[in-house]
């Protein structure tokens, strides 16, 4: 993927993190939960494996609105152009590896990125840390080494 520079908008970024930060607090206030996306997926796919979804109402409607989202901002504006260098291996290679990651963290970069570092939380800085770092490293060895 390419991120063109030049067409940064800092006060875009700033109204979209804003948007994030305000649904977290919201569904948090509402919920009693984090607003991290690995536990609000798991619930309906556990329910679901139990037979039935009842009480996954809210969960339901937080993933409706993360899949209509980008259809809804259609309307408005054009969706940036996006592109991977890479092939459908090593997409799947790194959904596998963000999978584990998930499970290993007890979280995703939502749940504690957004949600546990706003609540000073030390377990989810650990996670950070170790995502983001993570992250530089392989963009570095990709980029730089290999």
């Amino acid at each position: 993927m390419n991120i063109a520079w030049t067409q940064f908008t800092p006060v875009h970024a700033l109204i979209g993190g804003s948007l994030i930060g305000l649904a977290a607090a919201i569904y948090l206030l509402g919920n009693g939960r984090v607003a991290g996306i690995a536990g609000i997926l798991a619930g309906p796919l556990q329910a679901l494996r139990k037979g039935s979804l009842s009480g996954e109402g809210t969960r339901l409607a937080f993933l409706a609105g993360l899949i209509a989202a980008p259809w809804l901002w259609r309307v408005f504006a054009e969706l940036p152009a996006a592109s991977i260098d890479v092939g459908t291996l090593g997409l799947v290679l790194a959904g596998l590896l963000v999978g584990i990651g998930v499970r290993m963290g007890n979280g995703c970069t939502s749940g504690h990125g957004v949600c546990g570092l706003s609540r000073l939380s030390l377990r989810s800085l650990a996670n950070v840390l170790t995502f983001m770092g993570a992250g530089f490293a392989t963009v570095f060895v990709l980029r730089h080494l290999l």
